[in-house]
């Protein structure tokens, strides 16, 4: 469900012909290599297929985490601090230039996005320490994908996968909170659009708008049924009617309605983000949109069930006909079938995202709202066919029902966040000045400069054999293109 992060590339640099130190002559060439294992963990991240992205993800992740410690302990001596309880001297030899490739601008389809150069600490540390949370959102994905599978999994495998996507996302949450604590990060008004105050304020809402979704998740009977129902392998021939007690009812409508403001908060902020730099992409804005319908339909799914419990199944029914009408799937009923075009439609846009999810695509950019729904018709055709059978119960209309919704509850605290530090004895070791033989790594994967569709071309001609471009070239003296 976790909307599908694209993880930048950067530039290589080497950050001892930026920085000196006179008392630890060793940090600017051990962050480099630290950096340069960054850069190779991302380069290579982009050219994996959609599966093996999903293994490597720990790898990035390490990659960024080995190198935060460096980059704030050079940002803290840089600005006459000390790094833990040392004092380091550092100076600027020469203004530093990297460059990373933005992923959350909107582009022309098939074209890379840009990638602009940036000067500053500020900079690289807004881009590294987002990467972070990007690949946090992703690890999150990796664990509700099992939740969407085929196969058939136990009440502890779901409870477990949801309990660890919960702590990948509060933990995203946190790391885009304290980039706005940054006083050098939240004044960048002019840095690209993915390093924004407002678009990383939205992201810290997006992802605590998923965490506090997913709460209810853990415990919802109807969705878990509503998956081994439509599983072809599952070889359960007796149907037992999922039932939670009606106070957990209530108390999950009021969680998902608090979901559903951090997710409104979210697509305002990312649909007013924007400058002369670009704009947001138009997929994560209609991500927020989504899951902001998704959260509250799912409210006003668990009002319908406290009522059914209460015995109201007509009102009961009027708050499915409210949920679908707030997700903007207003499809009717007959027989516990969808009819008309829109009916068609919505039927064909799931089994699309069956697909994407036995194929490992980017499933969940509906942010839920199809599983949703099937769950509302599941309860809906139920319900309907037992209020015409033994209650038969007025269905009121739903349009005062939804104007009463009750407000939301939060449920998370989060924690801050606390970056890895330096410890004091490999700043110690530091003190030491560099073998003059040693060379900086500067990685083993080429700059992505070089990618296609960015910079210069090749130096091939198109159709050519590989090492003979001079055979193709032109003469100075012919003015014939044949």
């Amino acid at each position: 469900m976790p909307f599908p992060f694209q993880l930048p590339t950067t530039s290589s640099v080497l950050l001892s012909d930026c920085f000196e130190s006179a008392t630890h002559p060793s940090l600017p060439l051990a962050a480099t290599t630290k950096r340069s294992v960054l850069k190779d963990a991302l380069k290579k991240h982009k050219r994996l297929s959609t599966r093996e992205k999903v293994a490597h993800l720990p790898t990035v992740r390490d990659a960024v985490i080995n190198y935060i410690p460096y980059v704030l302990a050079l940002n803290a001596a840089a600005g006459f601090g000390d790094v833990g309880v040392e004092r380091v001297d550092l100076g600027v030899k020469n203004a530093l230039q990297t460059e990373w490739r933005t992923t959350l601008c909107a582009t022309l389809p098939g074209r890379e996005p840009p990638r602009p150069r940036l000067i500053g600490l500020h900079h690289e540390i807004a881009f590294t320490l987002s990467t972070l949370a990007y690949v946090h959102s992703l690890l999150a994905r990796t664990q509700l994908r099992m939740l969407y599978e085929a196969s058939v999994i136990s009440a502890e495998q779901r409870t477990s996968a949801v309990g660890s996507a919960l702590k990948h996302l509060l933990q995203a949450n946190s790391i885009h909170n304290y980039l706005l604590s940054l006083p050098s990060v939240s004044a960048a008004k002019a840095a690209p659009i993915d390093i924004q105050p407002s678009t990383i304020s939205g992201l810290a809402s997006l992802a605590l708008a998923e965490a506090t979704l997913i709460v209810v998740t853990k415990d919802d009977p109807y969705a878990a049924a509503v998956g081994e129902d439509r599983n072809e392998g599952n070889t359960d021939w007796m149907f037992k009617a999922p039932s939670i007690p009606r106070v957990r009812a209530h108390l999950f409508a009021r969680i998902s309605l608090a979901a559903a403001e951090h997710a409104s908060q979210a697509q305002g902020l990312l649909g007013r983000s924007g400058s002369a730099a670009g704009k947001i992409d138009e997929d994560l804005i209609k991500y927020a949109t989504d899951l902001r319908r998704t959260a509250r339909g799912k409210a006003a799914r668990f009002l319908a069930i406290d009522a059914e419990l209460s015995g109201k199944t007509g009102e009961g029914l009027a708050w499915l006909k409210g949920a679908k009408k707030e997700m903007g799937l207003a499809v009717e009923l007959e027989d516990g079938k969808r009819k008309g075009f829109r009916g068609l439609k919505q039927s064909w846009q799931e089994r699309r995202e069956d697909k994407k999810v036995e194929k490992g695509g980017e499933w969940g950019m509906d942010a839920g709202k199809l599983e949703e729904a099937r769950v509302v018709e599941m309860l809906e055709a139920k319900w309907d066919k037992e209020n015409d059978t033994v209650n038969v119960q007025l269905v009121p209309p739903y349009e005062p029902l939804l104007a009463s919704m009750p407000s939301g509850r939060e449920y998370h605290s989060p924690q801050p966040y606390i970056p890895p530090k330096l410890d004091a004895g490999t700043l110690a070791q530091m003190r030491a000045p560099p073998d003059p033989d040693e060379a900086a790594f500067r990685g083993d994967e080429e700059d992505s400069g070089g990618e296609e569709g960015y910079g210069t071309r090749s130096a091939e001609p198109v159709g050519a054999f590989p090492g003979t471009g001079r055979e193709y070239a032109r003469t100075g003296t012919s003015n014939s293109y044949y």
